[in-house]
């Protein structure tokens, strides 16, 4: 069969394909669904870093002392329990908590109306560590010969299951994207495939003037990856702004910071180009192979 040397007479290689159709819309709106979700997922994945080392931050440099005594000895214990860490070098402050704060603390379990002033609480000793630390064993044995009714709690048990977990959502997040990026794939993929069975006859007729495969490719990919582009780009907008427009949290909250922070609102910028490329790649291969089995 003869064969042109040049198709220039078809223009511009997107122009081969029709503007009918679906595939196209498809394409677009399931990219910017993707992308919708991979904001939210990367998200989730760059802040729960973050959020694991400020639970680990805020457990480990604070401890509290348990001072448990009858009513009559409990004052005097708990001056013992102060001076003893007073004493202690890598301690940088502590506080005894007053009834009221006690009250605060056990309102959520027990109500309002709780008659702490009757009842034989411990006292509660918060405990600032200075930058390099206390040894907490030497501690403890001090405070069993001078204060025997007081009971040490550095937050070990509790610090390292929120840091566990504050991992394991973050490798969950990062998951979370490689689906969204797989699903994207074969959504794209079936674009391709219905795209190339509706435009068959087209693509005959373009075999017939000597069109390659690849000038075919070429239109097909050229449409569908620009559709994910666009897609892609809208749906990281949306998602941005919707981080945007959710409230912040207080400077306290284990939540705070959850979201983007400082350059890590630039981490969206980088969707759109890989669900475009995303869309090359399963546009490509779905076309040749479909192309080739037609031959």
């Amino acid at each position: 069969m003869a064969r042109f040397p040049s198709l220039s007479f078809l223009g511009d290689t997107g122009q081969v394909v029709p503007e009918s159709g679906h595939t196209a819309t498809l394409t677009t709106v399931t990219s910017a669904a993707m992308a919708f979700l991979a904001v939210f997922a990367l998200a989730l994945s760059l802040s729960a870093g973050q959020l694991s080392q400020r639970w680990s931050d805020t457990l480990a440099q604070s401890a509290t002392l348990r001072v448990s005594a009858p009513a009559s000895e409990i004052a005097a214990q708990t001056a013992v329990a102060v001076e003893v860490l007073r004493t202690t070098p890598g301690i940088a402050s502590t506080r005894v908590l007053e009834v009221d704060e006690q009250r605060a603390l056990l309102e959520p379990w027990f109500g309002p109306d709780l008659p702490i002033e009757q009842l034989v609480l411990p006292r509660l000793i918060e405990i600032i560590e200075a930058p390099q630390g206390f040894d907490a064993a030497g501690l403890r044995l001090r405070l069993a010969s001078e204060a025997p009714g007081a009971i040490l709690d550095d937050h070990t048990r509790w610090r390292r299951p929120l840091v566990h977990a504050a991992s394991s959502l973050r490798g969950l997040a990062w998951v979370s994207v490689l689906l969204i990026a797989a699903a994207m794939a074969a959504m794209i993929t079936l674009a391709a495939g219905f795209s190339l069975a509706a435009n068959a006859q087209v693509i005959r007729v373009l075999r017939l003037v000597g069109a390659r495969d690849a000038f075919i490719v070429r239109a097909f990919v050229r449409r569908l990856t620009l559709g994910a582009l666009i897609g892609a780009a809208a749906g990281t907008v949306i998602g941005v702004l919707a981080f945007a427009l959710l409230p912040v949290s207080g400077d306290t909250g284990f939540l705070t910071g959850l979201g983007f922070q400082g350059w890590t609102w630039l981490t969206p910028l980088a969707i759109p180009p890989l669900a475009a490329l995303i869309a090359w790649v399963a546009t490509r291969t779905t076309a040749f192979q479909v192309l080739k089995k037609e031959r």
